[in-house]
């Protein structure tokens, strides 16, 4: 049995009347990049305060390698790194100062890997923080965060402010912290960034988790988009379960050319009725994380709109 990381059972956050989260479960295994994604006021950023000892949960509980967060939040930080969305530094002290005195903080010192990191991020660490843009004072928080021997690390919008050059360095950091059996909790919302890194992924909205697992168990909540070339006209394509958005035009060629989405359930009766209109081309790109993301978003406005 894989070992637990996180645990985080039933939690829960109250701000007066408001329900900032309710009752929201998951776990992150060792060695595994857990993505977390959701719409603003989502409560990622609740759910993490809480984790990092910041806040004190309503109810339920938040466990990091068995501590509780709160009763043994000095005992958790021993073992953790984290990196929020918006990092302010010590605005006198120069880059390579605060990564240094970052280190202190947590018993690791600056080594050989602390200036290969400050080459990566391209960072020039003897300017002072004051002359830092966003993308700089967050270049300093990750080259700290990498260049700490931590057990899990938090990331909370962690590549806010980088450029998609320095987006790369950090997703190759982040594929390197798992090659070495290192736990992470990524909180984006840059779907791709979390495609392309992540284990699995748990959805929050309104402060509850909508859905946990990995993309490809989650793939038959979305749409493949497909477009073809047939021989013959595709009218009743449209009417077919599954399909959606069907736009049909007929080529300089005169052929029947036709784009639609179709819900991954349904594609293969779907590919099978198409085969029938005697296809010329056929293209299908695949559901990304982003259609999961909007279809679910869509489908909570068609609730509500339906109530």
């Amino acid at each position: 049995m894989e070992e637990n990381v996180l645990e985080v059972s039933k939690l829960q956050k109250n701000f007066g009347k408001f329900k900032a989260l309710k009752k929201i479960t998951f776990e992150i295994k060792k060695g595994e990049v857990f993505g977390f994604i959701g719409p603003n006021g989502a409560g990622k950023s609740t759910t993490i305060r809480i984790l990092l000892g910041i806040l004190r949960a309503s109810g339920g509980q938040a466990k990091i390698f068995g501590q509780d967060v709160w009763r043994e939040a000095v005992g958790v930080h021993k073992k953790l790194a984290y990196v929020p969305g918006d990092v302010y530094l010590w605005p006198n002290l120069s880059g390579g100062e605060i990564i240094d005195l970052f280190l202190k903080l947590n018993q690791q010192k600056h080594t050989v890997k602390t200036d290969e990191l400050i080459k990566q991020f391209e960072l020039d660490p003897t300017k002072k923080a004051r002359t830092y843009s966003k993308g700089n004072r967050q270049k300093v928080a990750l080259i700290a965060a990498f260049s700490t021997d931590a057990a899990f690390y938090i990331f909370d919008e962690p590549t806010s402010g980088l450029d998609p050059l320095m987006e790369e360095v950090f997703q190759r950091n982040v594929l390197q912290l798992k090659q070495q059996g290192k736990s992470i909790l990524l909180s984006s919302h840059i779907l791709s960034e979390v495609e392309k890194m992540c284990d699995r992924i748990g959805i929050i909205r309104d402060g509850q988790i909508i859905e946990t697992g990995t993309l490809a168990e989650m793939r038959h909540l979305t749409r493949t988009m497909i477009t073809v070339v047939t021989k013959l006209p595709l009218g009743q394509v449209a009417q077919l379960p599954g399909v959606h958005h069907f736009k049909q035009e007929l080529s300089a060629q005169n052929e029947n050319r036709a784009t639609f989405a179709v819900d991954s359930e349904q594609i293969g009766s779907v590919m099978a009725q198409l085969a029938t209109y005697e296809i010329k081309t056929l293209q299908s790109t695949p559901p990304t994380l982003e259609d999961l993301f909007l279809r679910y978003y869509q489908k909570k406005e068609e609730d509500r709109h339906g109530e």
